[in-house]
């Protein structure tokens, strides 16, 4: 160890003045022997080296002596060193002679002056050296010379038994020992810190570990990182380390401790090495496997000096026990350097004998499987069901990108063709979740090129068509699907509904594609509507509800029928997600939303179904229709990959109806329309947009979204108005840019559209745009028709009472009715305010400034309205508090209490303490069993 000794470890500073203390008994004919133990590395010779200057320093002589692993060919190597050569000793027969010889030169050295005899790894001496030094130290002690004989010798726990220590035949009398200890973390961050003032604690924290408690490899690391900065990472391969010292130095540690500990070092390193990799998190044994067994065995090692040897690493600090109890080398560096110059094919080999091993003593599977994804091919049936059975455990558990090089690692395995074409298909599906469709299109495929079973080339088009629409080849996907419809032949009816709905829910981003696809879908149900499943004809039933060819109740009447008879687990998110979002437009949200639950739940990730963002979009549509702008995030994404989408346009007309103008224009200006897939979700944005340009003043482009949303509708043979309602849209915009007679065609072509689906809300908003182009005693008429149909509208349909009610106030003033105009309106603003639609209350408070109203003071209604203190006090009595609790905890008068929730009760619409909770929980600020949060949407 180099540097001023006030930075050395506390250890090494007292085994110097251990070494002093026994120099000076030496002046005083009391000397004796010192024995410096330690572990390779640990300062035993930096130690010495500074006793023998101090000493030197202090007058006395020095005999020093370093053994060296290649004395043991010459007899008394290292005591030549300390005496130089002796008169006589070539001529002395036995090795008793020749040590009466040396010892007497020592004693001609010995009464001139005191001396110091420094023996450096007296553990590498030559037999003849290491006894004739082990004499010496009983004669100096019985003889009273002026002699220290200090040695040092390497003290560690190895593979391999020891031999006995210099101490092993003296008596504890004769012998000082002292034993250095590995750094502590605080010695090692010293260190660090004296080398690299300015580093980061982290970066320290990094070295120490790398440094693995000894001052051999913290210094060696300390070189090769070289100048004072800058303070990256500290890598975690030893190729990052030009100068190489740290490396050389963990070289030199595996060579002292012997070729049984440097095989088990290695091997533990190669079996770690997924632990610092991207694989699993499998430990390197299992339960069932210890470690100490494992490596026993792989190494042909006892086992019982490898336990000894994983706890004796532990404390020196060479290995680490993790969360699990399993030994890891401290830092990945440090194996990474154990692991250099050990051929791929040994570390192989290592990897494989481990997982057949652990397959032996049934150990876990993902412990198994970690070790053959560094095994290389085994060409046993076991290893691919094994990782397969991995790869599965992980994508239940959401561990997708675990899951992915199992899958990849079990496709090197020999496998008959209809397992690897399973394989193909799941692994094609989880790269689409983790990469993107791009990846995902070379594998399936390959999968749907390999001969299987019917289900399972079902299961493969299905990925393989998902994929491809997802990359915006919507006609090459539906050309996949009914390739393989065809080749079926008729023959499974059940598969064919498969493929056919498939291709329906993907066509629905083509308007060319999907007119064709429902073409050939409707000329099946008249030629042989026997064949049609379940979902096929759920399809259908979907069609017609967008083509305004059914109404909702007969719509969801027949879908309930599906629903009822046994559905083959292919077809079943289908069919559940075609009625989800029939159940949603029919204003059945409950229904849609348990239909939801009960498709996402039977998603799987292995399996790329195009289903699962058609779930999402329906959770999201619900929210949406129960007016759920709570939920909308704090800060909306403005550039998401792929374009606007559903999701964006539910986002844009929630920030729009909270008035929320500049976010809104920001999110409706971040896409460049003209360069959008064609699809109905560019069309949800569209309508979107409309609104957002409506409500910023922009009429003109406005009217131009709504009739463009509409005309692709339309090529969509898209005709009713319960999915975007643009008709009633543009009539808004006609009649404010002067042309009543186009407004009323529209709304009047709406209203049709409308009364063939039947619920109250498309119905509704219908009337009351017919009346608000209407005008007169007629519009009114019309108006009073929308505001009585709408107050028996499901749940979340406030938005549009509210709208109704504003239309018949501003019909009301028309009319002269000022009264009863103001009596509409400020229930508008009410309504409004409930629902979370701010932009409407506040053009309700203007049609009343209009009306006459002496004062449009702010609505307080909803719990929008309520102070942050009335709110904290309702929360606390929802939540079954008493007034008393309520006012000791936030230290408050009771009287306070009540006056806040009579207040509270009074802005809810409330008349007693057990209707908080559904009232808070209906505004959103107080979520089933969740914090009240407005910064996020449910999908």
């Amino acid at each position: 160890m180099s540097g001023p000794q006030d930075v050395w470890p506390g250890t090494h500073r007292e085994a110097v003045a251990t070494l002093a203390a026994g120099v000076a008994r030496a002046r005083s004919y009391a000397g004796g022997l010192v024995l410096l133990r330690g572990a390779t590395g640990t300062g035993r010779t930096t130690v010495l080296e500074s006793a023998i200057q101090d000493a030197s320093e202090h007058g006395t002589r020095v005999l020093r002596a370093r053994c060296a692993p290649g004395d043991g060919g010459a007899p008394f190597a290292a005591v030549l060193q300390l005496t130089g050569p002796a008169t006589g000793t070539e001529a002395a027969g036995t090795e008793r002679e020749q040590a009466g010889l040396l010892w007497r030169a020592l004693l001609r050295q010995a009464e001139r002056t005191p001396l110091l005899i420094a023996v450096d790894d007296v553990h590498l001496a030559d037999a003849p050296s290491h006894r004739w030094l082990v004499e010496t130290a009983r004669h100096v002690d019985r003889l009273r010379l002026p002699v220290l004989l200090a040695v040092t010798e390497r003290s560690q726990y190895d593979i391999d038994p020891p031999a006995p220590g210099f101490a092993h035949g003296l008596s504890p009398a004769l012998v000082r020992a002292h034993t250095l200890a590995p750094l502590t973390p605080a010695d090692a961050g010293a260190l660090v810190r004296e080398r690299f003032p300015g580093a980061p604690g982290t970066w320290a924290d990094d070295c120490a570990r790398a440094g693995a408690g000894s001052p051999l490899l913290l210094r060696a690391l300390l070189d090769d990182l070289g100048g004072p900065g800058p303070h990256d990472a500290l890598p975690h391969t030893v190729a990052a380390l030009y100068a190489g010292n740290y490396a050389a130095a963990v070289a030199w540690w595996l060579d002292s401790a012997g070729s049984g500990t440097a095989e088990v070092a290695r091997v533990l390193a190669a079996l770690d090495a997924e632990r610092h990799g991207a694989g699993p998190a499998g430990p390197p044994g299992g339960p069932l496997v210890d470690l100490a067994v494992l490596l026993a065995e792989l190494t042909g090692t006892d086992r019982a000096r490898v336990s000894g040897w994983l706890t004796a690493m532990t404390g020196l600090g060479l290995l680490r026990a993790g969360p699990d109890g399993r030994h890891r080398y401290a830092h990945p560096l440090l194996r990474d350097a154990v692991l250099a110059g050990v051929p791929e094919s040994r570390r192989r080999a290592a990897h494989r004998g481990a997982a057949e091993l652990m397959l032996r003593r049934g150990a876990s599977t993902e412990a198994m499987a970690g070790q053959l994804l560094n095994s290389g091919p085994v060409g046993a049936a076991w290893a691919s069901s094994v990782l397969h059975d991995a790869a599965s455990h992980a994508v239940r558990e959401g561990r997708v990108a675990e899951a992915v090089p199992l899958l990849r690692r079990a496709l090197d395995e020999p496998l008959p063709d209809h397992r690897r074409q399973r394989l193909l298909t799941e692994l094609g599906s989880l790269e689409a979740a983790d990469r993107g469709a791009a990846a995902a299109v070379p594998r399936l495929t390959e999968a749907l090129g390999l001969p299987a079973a019917p289900r399972e080339r079902v299961r493969a088009a299905v990925a393989l068509g998902t994929a491809l629409a997802a990359r915006g080849r919507i006609g090459g996907a539906v050309e996949v699907l009914t390739a393989v419809d065809e080749q079926l032949a008729g023959d499974r009816p059940d598969l064919s509904g498969v493929l056919r709905s498939a291709s329906a829910l993907l066509a629905e981003r083509d308007p060319a594609v999907r007119r064709d696809v429902y073409r050939r879908l409707s000329a099946a149900a008249e030629r042989s509507p026997e064949l049609l499943g379940p979902a096929t004809r759920a399809v259908l039933v979907r069609y017609a509800a967008t083509a305004g060819l059914t109404s909702a109740q007969e719509a969801m009447r027949r879908l309930r029928l599906l629903l009822a008879e046994p559905s083959d687990p292919l077809t079943e998110p289908f069919l559940l997600g075609t009625a989800a979002a029939v159940a949603q437009w029919a204003d059945e949200l409950d229904e849609a939303e348990r239909l939801v639950e009960r498709g996402l739940a039977g998603q799987r990730s292995d399996l790329l179904h195009p289903m699962h963002d058609a779930l999402l979009n329906t959770r999201a549509d619900i929210a949406a229709a129960r007016g759920s702008h709570g939920w909308l995030p704090a800060e909306p994404p403005l550039r998401p990959d792929g374009g606007p989408g559903n999701i964006q346009a539910h986002v844009l007309l929630g920030l729009v109806g909270q008035n929320r103008t500049a976010e809104a224009r920001r999110l409706a200006g971040a896409f460049s329309l003209h360069a959008a897939t064609d699809s109905w979700e560019l069309n949800r944005f569209l309508y979107a947009r409309g609104v957002q340009r409506a409500a910023d003043g922009d009429t003109a482009g406005a009217l131009h979204d709504f009739l463009e949303c509409g005309r692709r509708q339309l090529a969509r043979e898209v005709r009713s108005p319960v999915v975007t309602p643009w008709r009633s849209a543009a009539a808004e915009c006609r009649l404010a840019l002067g042309a009543p007679g186009e407004a009323i065609t529209l709304a009047e072509e709406e209203l049709r559209l409308a009364r063939v689906w039947d619920t109250p809300r498309t119905v509704g908003r219908a009337l009351r745009a017919l009346g608000t182009a209407t005008g007169g005693r007629r519009g009114l008429e019309l108006t009073e028709r929308a505001v009585r149909l709408l107050r028996d509208a499901p749940e979340g349909a406030g938005a549009e009472l509210a709208h109704a009610l504003l239309a018949q106030g501003r019909a009301l003033i028309a009319a002269g009715e000022r009264a009863q105009a103001r009596d509409r309106l400020r229930e508008a603003a009410a309504v409004a305010e409930r629902a979370g639609a701010l932009r409407l209350r506040g053009l309700a408070e203007e049609a009343l400034r209009a009306g006459g109203a002496r004062r449009t003071a702010a609505v307080r209604t909803g719990s929008g309205s309520l102070t942050g203190s009335e709110l904290r006090i309702a929360r606390l009595a929802a939540d079954g508090r008493t007034n008393t609790e309520i006012a000791e905890l936030l230290h408050l008068a009771r009287r306070t209490v009540e006056t806040h929730l009579t207040s509270t009760y009074k802005k809810l619409g409330i008349r007693r303490r057990g209707e908080l909770r559904r009232a808070l929980t209906k505004d959103d600020a107080m979520p089933p069993g969740l914090p009240a949060r407005h910064d996020r949407m449910p999908c």
